[in-house]
């Protein structure tokens, strides 16, 4: 079940709320964390098993650290340190064992000694929880955090577990820390405003997500999916720009609306984008792009490896590490693992005289270069395999092998797709947001910001009714 769907929309979202608001104060957490499971068991069946296990397991850690606090403050921590080792241990080793041992068998193993590939079907029935990278990062931090005494290890088991599987951002993010909603899981109220404003922030997502990701996503799959000898540079470039608008919109409309949600419940989630394609560097694009996981490995792997804090190399090699397990993170395959690299190698670049030669630069040619990079890396990232990013690359810097007579351009760029390559270029930068600050407060301006909200709605939930495509990009992560 996804938030752009029909039975999510007028069938379990609208029965939750429902019950929700009946519920008792001091059984609503009860009545979301029974709500997440259901809407989790709704696709992935058995696997919420596997869920409830990353859970348990998590909060027993949690409770063990700081149990040994208590018995002992001064002579806690080796012991300590093996706990949280443990956990650690146990997290990554399932993360790793359902999202990357097939790859590892298959790309790694049995490739490098030249085995058939039939020998792998056995590895290749790994069934991979969707949202586990999520949920596993969300529940580490909480660990950790209880570890280095940010937060109290919560005694209440139902509390935690509504943190870890609460559905609205269970399964795309944004990674929430424990501390930042600590108070609000143990006493929070839905006013009539934050409702309202949950409701306009959901409707922005999901016109985001419908009207522009799945519309220029169509596009970006055909193109994506053409043999190279149907390539040439306009085509691969407009595959490149399709794609950079659709992961832009679904990833932020997939975080507006889990935002949204969780203001219709009572939470506040931290933002995840910051209009990251305005960036004028990519170390300023990580700072806007899924802020949540940036931060997340900045705070527990950048930093306690020594940051930049140590020698340059160490600095440098500090930066190769982080990025190549945040490629890993989204996903078991070594495009991903490439991006990682790219990414890592204009971090480490931008830190050296190539950052102090680009500060010098005019505006417009950082924006240009950074934009450029990201929609090389976004090449990378979405092809199935190497070979076709290679053929997408090589197509775009005019080596393809596409025959010009055989090529219909404006077949992948109807005017359903131009139209939302426009809206989408318009709404990547702030001037929507700005022009709603300048006016907001007036009558016209209020009109304004409602009219388009009920018209977002309508386009939308007419979209989702008559379409049934409708891609989740966050089955590979």
């Amino acid at each position: 079940m996804v938030f752009s769907s029909v039975i999510f929309l007028f069938g379990f979202l609208p029965i939750i709320l429902v019950i929700y608001s009946l519920t008792p104060e001091k059984h609503k957490n009860l009545t979301l964390l029974l709500s997440s499971l259901a809407f989790y068991f709704w696709g992935e069946n058995l696997l919420v098993l596997m869920l409830l296990a990353s859970t348990l397991a998590n909060y027993f850690f949690a409770l063990l650290i700081g149990r040994q606090d208590k018995l002992s403050p001064t002579t806690s921590g080796p012991t300590k340190k093996l706990i949280l080792g443990l956990s650690v241990a146990v997290n990554i080793g399932l993360l790793c064992w359902y999202k990357y041992s097939n790859f590892f068998v298959q790309d790694i193993l049995l490739d490098a000694a030249g085995l058939q590939n039939g020998l792998t079907q056995e590895w290749t029935t790994v069934i991979l929880p969707l949202g586990i990278s999520f949920y596993t990062f969300q529940s580490m931090s909480y660990v950790i955090d209880v570890y280095r005494g940010t937060v109290p290890a919560t005694r209440n088991y139902i509390d935690f577990a509504c943190y870890v599987t609460s559905f609205p951002q269970l399964v795309a993010g944004p990674i929430v820390r424990y501390k930042d909603i600590a108070k609000q899981l143990v006493k929070r109220t839905v006013t009539l405003d934050d409702f309202h404003e949950g409701v306009n922030r959901f409707i922005v997502g999901l016109a985001k997500k419908v009207l522009i990701a799945n519309t220029v996503a169509r596009s970006a799959d055909a193109i994506y999916a053409l043999p190279a000898q149907q390539l040439d540079a306009p085509l691969a470039w407009l595959g490149a720009a399709c794609y950079t608008l659709q992961i832009y919109f679904d990833f932020s409309g997939y975080s507006d609306m889990a935002i949204g949600l969780g203001k219709m419940f009572g939470f506040t989630f931290p933002e995840n984008f910051n209009y990251p394609y305005i960036s004028k560097s990519i170390q300023e694009f990580w700072r806007r792009w899924h802020i949540s996981l940036s931060t997340w490995f900045r705070d527990y792997l950048y930093i306690p490896l020594g940051g930049n804090r140590v020698a340059p190399w160490r600095t440098y090699a500090n930066l190769w590490i982080v990025f190549v397990l945040c490629g890993l993170w989204h996903g078991a395959s070594w495009n991903f693992i490439i991006w990682g690299i790219f990414h890592g190698f204009f971090l480490v670049l931008e830190r050296g005289p190539w950052g102090k030669m680009l500060a010098v630069f005019p505006a417009v040619f950082r924006h240009a270069y950074t934009l450029f990079a990201v929609m090389i890396g976004w090449t990378i990232f979405r092809a199935d395999n190497m070979t076709v990013a290679r053929e997408m690359l090589g197509a775009m810097f005019g080596f393809g092998k596409g025959q010009p007579a055989t090529l219909t351009f404006s077949y992948y760029a109807g005017p359903d797709v131009l139209a939302a390559l426009a809206v989408g270029i318009l709404f990547s930068i702030p001037l929507w947001k700005k022009t709603l600050e300048k006016i907001g407060g007036t009558t016209v301006g209020v009109l304004i910001h409602n009219v388009t909200l009920v018209t977002l709605f309508i386009l939308s939930i007419t979209a989702v009714s008559s379409s049934t495509y409708n891609p989740f990009l966050y089955f590979r992560f």
